[in-house]
């Protein structure tokens, strides 16, 4: 991979973690409701489906999610019900008290990686960046040794940060009120991400 290929795959896969969507939300509401170091466990989860999903962008899987809709429809569906409950369970229990028993750290792993991966939206940006960046003349792992590394360390200091937002936010937010409507708005990302998700159409091979 030449350096303007990748300063360009670079800035792509920039724009892919930054824009908000299901992972940062959960990102934040993490750093909000749990000490720092637990709540980087979600980190975690989204670096261990990133690696999942690059390697087997890597050997053609992805292509083939994407290239039958019957499948790409049925994962469309359990994702966005998945997004959807969450949003819903989040709305109705914004008014309840935290639990006095913190989650275990196995539950925030395992949530944070059921929300990055139970989520076609990731199939269409996984096979965009191989789609358009992969160079078909070149062995596909020689360049996954430039691909991973790069995009590894900017999903983590993407997600690191919207964590890191969610502390910030969970310390400013001392009134009740304040802090219910925070965490309903969260609740309603999850939703309004699960709909359009619902509504999304099956990504394309296609090169630019």
């Amino acid at each position: 991979m030449s350096f303007e290929a990748w300063t360009i795959f670079a800035l792509f896969w920039v724009v892919f973690v930054t824009t908000p969507g299901p992972n940062a939300v959960n990102c934040i509401s993490n750093g909000m409701s749990l000490p720092f170091p637990k709540a980087m466990l979600g980190v975690l989860a989204i670096l261990t489906q990133a690696s999942a999903f690059l390697i087997l962008s890597a050997l053609g899987i992805t292509a083939l999610i994407a290239a039958s809709p019957t499948g790409f429809f049925i994962a469309k569906l359990v994702g966005a019900g998945f997004l959807i409950w969450v949003g819903v369970r989040g709305w109705i229990n914004a008014t309840k008290p935290a639990p006095a028993r913190e989650q275990p750290a196995r539950h925030v792993y395992l949530h944070a990686l059921a929300v990055a991966t139970i989520n076609p939206k990731s199939v269409a940006g996984y096979l965009a960046a191989f789609s358009q960046f992969v160079q078909p003349d070149v062995p596909v792992w020689q360049q996954m040794g430039v691909i991973m590394p790069t995009a590894l360390i900017i999903t983590t200091l993407s997600y690191t940060g919207f964590t890191l937002l969610g502390a910030l936010m969970g310390k400013a937010a001392l009134g009740a009120v304040f802090n219910i409507w925070v965490r309903r708005v969260m609740a309603a990302c999850f939703i309004i991400y699960g709909v359009l998700l619902g509504a999304s159409s099956t990504p394309t091979t296609t090169r630019g």
